[in-house]
Order: structure tokens, then sequence, then C-alpha cells
């Protein structure tokens, strides 16, 4: 996988640009989120507390400081989401604030997941394979690693191995839409460690809900291949993939797939 640093603005759009469509993910180091923002997340998980997954807003009362730091790097990670989006639009050969429309009224958020250590990882997924539906995936893991990416050149699981400092960006099926498929969104999935419990902490950057997505316009010239994707709602799409999340199901219930052009 390829390790982006924030640094000299010419190459690192050539490599974004190179990253996203060669892999779909990639390594940011430089990125100006202070470490110990993330540290102040780490939260110690109770077995006994573990209920079916629930999108509520609904902030825990102990540790008491615990919603104002989780504010504060949520904020801190869209101020990073909106830096990618500009370098990913420029990658593309578009104005830097090109995309920044659609997150006006963004529905992003951060959460946390934890995956408790297994004697028999062979036999159990922590995370199905999958495809993130949003425009992009900025991911905080821990030493223990886990994270595993299908590399489009051979479709082998690549294990990510974990960058300390670094966050692992992807590109969701929004952006595979917006470039006409230059870039994709890749399928990843989340292997259990055989006796360390793992902690990550992934933002998703999502627009707003009531966006249309579709190819751009300016992706599609006479030397380009014309549209490969209909028109879709970004809301409902969102809300019917969500229905499926954390099942074990051969192929998920909703993919752009379903809206490509054929």
């Amino acid at each position: 996988m390829i390790v982006v640093i924030l640094t000299d603005i010419g190459v690192l759009i050539a490599e974004i640009g190179n990253a996203c469509e060669k892999w779909g993910f990639f390594q940011v180091i430089n990125h100006g989120v202070p470490l110990e923002k993330l540290e102040r997340l780490e939260v110690t998980v109770d077995p006994d507390d573990l209920k079916p997954t629930q999108l509520i807003n609904c902030w825990p009362q102990s540790p008491p400081e615990f919603k104002e730091d989780a504010q504060e790097y949520a904020r801190d990670l869209e101020k990073l989401a909106f830096k990618l989006l500009e370098l990913i639009a420029l990658s593309l050969g578009l104005a830097a604030d090109r995309l920044n429309g659609y997150f006006k009224d963004h529905a992003s958020f951060v959460r946390l997941n934890y995956y408790p250590s297994c004697p028999s990882p062979q036999l159990v997924l922590g995370l199905n394979r999958h495809k993130d539906a949003g425009a992009l995936t900025i991911l905080a893991q821990d030493v223990v690693g886990g994270l595993q990416v299908r590399r489009k050149s051979d479709g082998e699981w690549v294990s990510v191995r974990p960058n300390p400092g670094a966050f692992i960006v992807n590109v969701g099926d929004i952006v595979q839409v917006w470039s006409n498929d230059k870039y994709e969104s890749v399928e990843h999935r989340v292997m259990v460690n055989s006796e360390k419990e793992r902690l990550s902490i992934p933002f998703f950057f999502h627009p707003a809900h009531y966006i249309m997505v579709k190819p751009l316009e300016e992706t599609i010239d006479d030397e380009t291949p014309p549209p490969k994707y209909n028109e879709y709602n970004w809301g409902v799409y969102f809300a019917t993939k969500r229905k499926n999340n954390f099942k074990k199901l051969p192929v998920e219930n909703i993919q752009v797939a379903h809206f490509k052009i054929v």
C-alpha cells in the first residue's frame, strides 16, 4: 500500500491519484491531527455490555470527558477529510473545491470498533468483506492490525501493516461513481487476532443525504468513456446498504454495480 506524505503539493496530488487508481487505499502521515487526541478516545469494552448494533445519538456518562474528546477528534478528522477531498479532486483534474458543495450538510460520523480475541481466528471474521458506501473513510487502527485489502491486480488479500501515527484512507462507492470508474471502491475485511483484542476508529465522510450521485460531467468528454452509472439518491442507497451491516452475506444487498449502465 502507498504511504502519502502531506508535503509538496504537486507530488502529493500525483501520489494520491496513483494510490486511488491502483489500490483504492493509501496511508497518510504528516496529517496534522495530534495523536494525543486519538489516544484520549481509547476505551475499555466490557463484554457484558455488548449489544446489537444501533445507530443512536447517545453519550456515556463515564468517562465525563469522552463526549468532548470525541467531538474534538471528529472536527479534526472533518478538516482532514476536506483536505483529502480537495486533493482527490485535483488528482482528477477538477477544481480543488469542486466536490465540497456535496458536503454542505454532510452526514459523517465516527465509529469505535472493538474486536475481541479469538483462539480460532481462521473460523471467524471480525468484519466480512465489503466496500464502503460513502465518499471517504479515514481509519485509525491500533498496533494489532487485522485490516486486509483485496488487491486489484490479482484479487489476493493483503494485510495492512500498522503504521503508528498514520491514518488509512480509502475511497468509497461515491468517489468511484464520481470518477466514472477511474478510482475504485475496493473490497476489504477485518481478521481477528488469536491472542489480542483490537480497536479501530473509522471516520466515515458522507455527503448530505439528499444529494444525487452520478459521474461528474468533467470526467466525461470525447476522449473518455461515456457515463457508466445511472443517477441514484445517496440517502436511500446508504439506508438500504446499512441494513446488512455486520451480517455475513455472500453478496452485499446493494452495490454501485446495480446502477451500472450496461
